[in-house]
């Protein structure tokens, strides 16, 4: 659903909201800081991660062991680090994205390929924007928002006080949220010539799925999602692949596929598959892996793969 904007409640004052405050907070200041400090804050954070969040570390080895077997161990080894940094870093640019003003976000980040993006509004159509789980998302969001304000399909937070302040933060820039259960109101926004984010790349259950390869796994639970709304609403796709560079923040619009969907549900989510597996693969460790991608699993083959 369209999402009404979360008003300031007093109720946030209370108590049981302190901790919250405190870390908000403190992520604000931080966020002052100069990008590159950030950027070291964050990676130092990220090897503290490493050491002290084991199950997180764990699901992302598993994943990576299951995508590359034929990855040496040192190299898994050196992408998990890898990996954990990175999120260490994405915290802080949850706080950058939340609250950095326009111009210092044109100032590090940068779109490229717009013109796929423009060549489909000519026409009179929305855009589905397919992007990958990438970690560097939030600082993503408002690039791609201060060159085209968007509308975000996203999942509500359960801390009323963290929904409140992650709506207003990816909003910045950006046009306005739909609950990842208002499937009707994604449509009617690709109907009225919107770019909408969607992200098809986690594991959202049995429901609207079928099993194909992502990486080496050959029965990952992949979402059908992508075809309804590509079906349904007078849009077109194009893929969105987030990157974290050494000077800021690249997002690179890629074609979307062609003769999408074709009417072979399993052909075309495969086809989205292998081009989130190009997207993950321009930057390994940017890419989320601390999610259980592959918990689902298909009932001829039901066991475990964690």
């Amino acid at each position: 659903m369209h999402v009404k904007a979360p008003t300031f409640q007093l109720s946030f004052l209370h108590p049981r909201y302190w901790l919250t405050w405190v870390t908000v907070v403190l992520l604000y200041l931080i966020s002052w800081l100069p990008y590159r400090v950030q950027w070291w804050i964050g990676t130092m954070l990220g090897r503290f991660f490493y050491h002290v969040i084991k199950s997180r570390r764990r699901i992302a080895e598993r994943n990576i062991e299951l995508c590359f077997p034929d990855m040496s161990e040192a190299e898994r080894k050196a992408l998990v680090k890898a990996n954990l940094e990175s999120a260490g870093i994405a915290l802080f640019e949850a706080g950058m994205g939340w609250w950095w003003p326009d111009w210092r976000v044109k100032r590090i980040g940068k779109m490229v390929g717009y013109d796929h993006i423009q060549a489909i509004m000519d026409k009179g159509k929305g855009v589905l924007g397919i992007a990958c789980h990438n970690m560097n998302l939030e600082m993503a969001g408002r690039v791609i928002g201060v060159v085209h304000p968007s509308v975000g399909f996203y999942r509500r937070h359960n801390n009323p006080l963290m929904e409140y302040l992650q709506y207003h933060g990816r909003s910045k820039s950006n046009k306005y949220m739909i609950h990842k259960k208002g499937v009707g109101d994604l449509i009617k926004a690709l109907d009225q010539g919107e770019l909408c984010f969607y992200l098809p790349d986690q594991d959202y259950g049995p429901k609207r799925c079928e099993y194909v390869p992502f990486f080496a796994v050959k029965d990952a639970a992949t979402t059908t999602g992508t075809l309804l709304f590509a079906e349904k609403a007078n849009c077109e796709t194009v893929f969105l692949l987030p990157l974290r560079t050494k000077t800021g923040y690249e997002v690179q619009v890629l074609p979307g596929l062609e003769n999408f969907p074709s009417g072979d549900d399993k052909e075309d989510v495969t086809r989205v598959n292998q081009m989130i597996e190009k997207m993950v693969l321009a930057a390994p460790s940017q890419y989320l892996w601390m999610h259980k991608r592959f918990k689902t699993r298909p009932d001829w083959n039901p066991t475990s793969l964690y």
